[in-house]
């Protein structure tokens, strides 16, 4: 796993060091081990955890401010925020699962590395934006929802100038025209799209960054799974 996100990393100007490495590589080996009792991922091989767990988290860290507050909602098995913690130890990370057994798993991870600044909430988005509304710099998410639920989960907690990053591929472009108006009323603006060619797997990894230049109006996120289920269009 080692020598494999080592040539990724150098192929796709990632930094790191020897110690990201091993970090990342022991990460990789307690994912493997939980998976046979809950299901964390369905991705198991050393290259394509490399590629499409690993790899994937960490293309747009170079777009987080440093010292940043981010969050991660709907982290699952702590992706994309513990690789991004990771190589970024310098980040204070919250990580949001609705899952009481994921919570518990990423626990033990961080307890394992004895990370600072790092918290994992069982919660869900449109609960915890309750009591955490405009207080990150940063909100990332990846394989939740479309893009228009997952602004409403996400942007609520994003301070103004801050950025959400949502991580997504080949239906970017249909899903961010169809969030237009979600991020207009949620108060974010559509900063860049950040595409990256995965040779290896012949694939667009196309990572959406939207600015919050606005507050989102207190009506948002609605309760009882609407984002979800009504999702403003």
């Amino acid at each position: 796993m080692k020598q494999i996100l080592k040539t990724l990393f150098d192929k796709y100007q990632i930094e790191y060091t020897e110690e990201m490495l091993e970090k990342l590589n022991k990460y990789y080996n307690i994912v493997l081990e939980q998976n046979q009792t809950m299901n964390l991922t369905r991705i198991v091989s050393k290259e394509d955890f490399a590629i499409k767990n690993i790899l994937d988290s960490v293309l747009p860290i170079k777009i987080i401010p440093n010292g940043a507050t981010v969050v991660d909602v709907g982290t699952g098995a702590g992706l994309p925020g513990i690789p991004i913690k990771i190589l970024r130890p310098d980040i204070k990370l919250t990580l949001i699962d609705s899952l009481q057994k994921r919570v518990n798993f990423l626990k033990k991870v961080v307890e394992i590395f004895e990370f600072k600044d790092v918290k994992c909430e069982h919660s869900r988005a449109e609960d915890f934006a309750k009591d955490n509304r405009e207080c990150f710099d940063v909100c990332v998410s990846r394989a939740v929802a479309r893009l228009n639920t997952l602004c409403e989960y996400c942007l609520p907690l994003v301070k103004i100038n801050g950025i959400m990053i949502a991580y997504k591929s080949l239906k970017a472009k249909e899903e961010l025209k169809e969030a237009k108006k979600a991020i207009n009323i949620l108060g974010g603006k559509i900063e860049n799209l950040q595409n990256v060619i995965i040779k290896e797997e012949n694939s667009i990894r196309t990572n959406i960054i939207i600015t919050k230049i606005k507050q989102t109006p207190l009506t948002y996120p609605r309760p009882k799974n609407l984002p979800k289920t009504k999702p403003i269009i």
